[in-house]
Formats: structure tokens, sequence, C-alpha cells
């Protein structure tokens, strides 16, 4: 009986720190990792049998693999190039597939389909796609970004607003205010089908509209707590009252009040109202820059807990529950915004 020899494999430094590197990888390809262990195992003196235990490989397939790295050693271990059928697709049709999804349609759509490319280009749906996965696009996405604002005066007013927001004065009280305008009292037509195992919460598509309301939201930046009131439309008149109900709230307190370059803010009569307060100051966010406002974050979190998937019979239903949920809010889950982004800062 003829005796088994072991073939033993040398490594350059560099050789087994890539094998070990491909034979580790999760997301890589399985066969590279398999292939990998046969020369680990090989550079180990290991027989074919224990090399094929540990790689998940037959001893041929094995054998193959390390005579394939003998020969041609890290590229071996590649499969080679198989012989078939030549590409249907030239790479012009490919560039001209690409320059089009990246323009706009003229038959008035604002983005690309695959469907439109297909027909537009005379290739089919699949190998569209394809030729767009390829080249990493999307035409059917969009994300949305916060254009530079073209306020002279941005970096004072911004410097104004963080300033309060890191180092208040003593004895100072700041507010972000702002609106919520639109709130819509909705009724469905069906009755609501409750969250059960297995389904979420349902709600019928069709509805009743009984009527709007606005939430004017006062956030205190430095508790957390938040004053409000619902009005039936958003006027200057509306916001003065809503104003005057601030300043009485505080008495004896320095009030800073944030908000943004509305209109209704800025009216003569506010103007005229706010030159005769001495213990209130307003400042006004950049232009485009109303994200400066803390109320707009709480703005989300009403939006995500109250407005979305609500039910009202009746429009005064819809305005118990919001100044409930005020209340609620203010007295169990008020506590400031936390900022919590550690990266870079953005280029400016």
């Amino acid at each position: 009986m003829r005796k088994k020899t072991k073939v033993v494999i040398e490594l350059t430094p560099e050789e087994e720190q890539a094998l070990k590197i491909w034979a580790a990888a999760r997301a890589g390809e399985q066969r590279l990792v398999q292939r990998a262990k046969v020369i680990l195992c090989s550079a180990e003196g290991l027989d074919l049998e224990e090399i094929s235990r540990r790689s998940g490989l037959s001893p041929q397939n094995s054998s193959k693999w390390r005579k394939r790295f003998m020969v041609n050693r890290m590229d071996g271990l590649r499969d080679l190039d198989r012989p078939g059928r030549p590409p249907s697709i030239s790479p012009e049709r490919k560039v001209k597939v690409i320059a089009l999804a990246c323009t706009k349609p003229l038959d008035g759509s604002n983005s690309w389909t695959r469907s439109q490319l297909a027909r537009k280009t005379g290739i089919g749906r699949t190998t569209v796609h394809r030729i767009l996965t390829e080249g990493q696009l999307k035409p059917h996405k969009i994300k949305y970004w916060c254009g530079r604002s073209p306020d002279p005066e941005f970096e004072p007013k911004q410097a104004a607003i963080l300033g309060l927001y890191l180092n208040p004065p003593a004895n100072a009280l700041v507010l972000s205010v702002d609106e919520k305008t639109q709130i819509q009292a909705l009724d469905r037509t069906q009755p609501e089908l409750p969250l059960r195992a297995g389904d979420a919460r349902r709600l019928t598509a069709t509805y009743r509209r009984l009527g709007t309301t606005c939430l004017l939201a006062a956030f205190a930046v430095h508790d957390g707590t938040v004053t409000g009131r619902c009005v039936a439309r958003n006027n200057h008149q509306e916001f003065l009252k809503f104003l005057k109900y601030l300043y009485r709230k505080y008495p004896r307190k320095q009030l800073h009040i944030i908000m943004d370059n509305l209109s209704v803010h800025k009216h003569e009569d506010i103007k005229k109202w706010l030159a005769r307060r001495r213990r209130l100051s307003v400042y006004f966010t950049p232009t485009y820059a109303s994200w400066l406002n803390q109320v707009e974050i709480w703005f989300h979190i009403f939006t995500r807990d109250v407005i979305r998937g609500g039910i009202w019979h009746a429009k005064r239903e819809l305005v118990r529950q919001i100044m409930h949920y005020l209340r609620m809010y203010s007295k169990e889950r008020a506590r400031p915004f936390k900022w919590t982004y550690t990266g870079k800062p953005l280029a400016a």
C-alpha cells in the first residue's frame, strides 16, 4: 500500500495575511473562504482528509485548489473566465441609458421609471435595472438637503440663538415659539380595526373632514415644558394674544422668544406691542433656517404621537386631545433636548 505524502505549502507573510482575511470574511464569497482555508491548512502540513473536514470541500476539490495555488499563487484561487455568449448590450448603449436616466423626461414627469427607460431605449426592463444598478443610479429616489441661507446676517443671528441655548442669561426663560397650522379633525367612514397579533392597527382609507385647528406652541428650551393653545385660524391677532398670554404667565422672568420669519410674526401691531415690553426680547431665525428653532423638533414628536392615525368625531374632540397631551407631556415627559451629534462639524 502506497504511503500518503503530505504537501506543505510555504506562504509569504503577505499571502498568509490575505488568506486569513479571506477565511474570516463573513460577507464575502463562500467559495473563496473555503479555498483560503484549504491553503492555510496545507501550510500547516495537514493531510487531505483533515483539510476537507475543515474547509468543507471534498478531498478532490481541496487537491485541485492546492495545485492551482502552487502554480499561480493567489490568482490561482479565483475562477477562470468561462466562455459564453458575448454581451448583447454594448458599452455605448449602457452609457446612453445612464445619460438618459440623469435627464428629465419630456412627457411632464419629474423622473424616469424603468419602464419608461426601457421603452425609450428599446432595452428590456431587467437589463435597464441592471445597468442602473451598475451605475449606482436610483432615479426613483429623492434626497432633500438644507441649502445655504441667503440671509446676510446668518452668522450673528445663529450665534445669538445658539448662545441662548448654551448659556442663557440669569433669571431668563428661553421659549421657542411657532405654530402648526391646518391640523385636520378626521373621522373614518368605518370603525377602526384594533391592533392584534400578526396584524397592525387598521384604518379605512376613506374619511370625513370635520374642520381644522391651529396649535400655537411655546417650547421652554431648558426644562422641556410646552405651553400651547388651539385657535381657529392663524393670524396676527391670535398670535399677539398668545404672546400676551406668555408674557402674563411668566411675570418675573426675562423672556427670550425665538421664532421664524413668518409674516404673521412681523406684523406691525406685534412690532408695536413688543417695542413696549422691556423684559421681552425676540430673536428671528435666519432666512430658510427655521430648523434652528427647537420647537420644530417637538412638533415632530407631537405629530407622531397625536396627529398620525388619529380619529375624532368632532373638532372639539381633537382640541381636547391636543390640550390633554400638552398637559401630560409637560407633567411627565418634559426634558430639554440633548445634542447627540458627535461627528465633525459640517463644512461652512
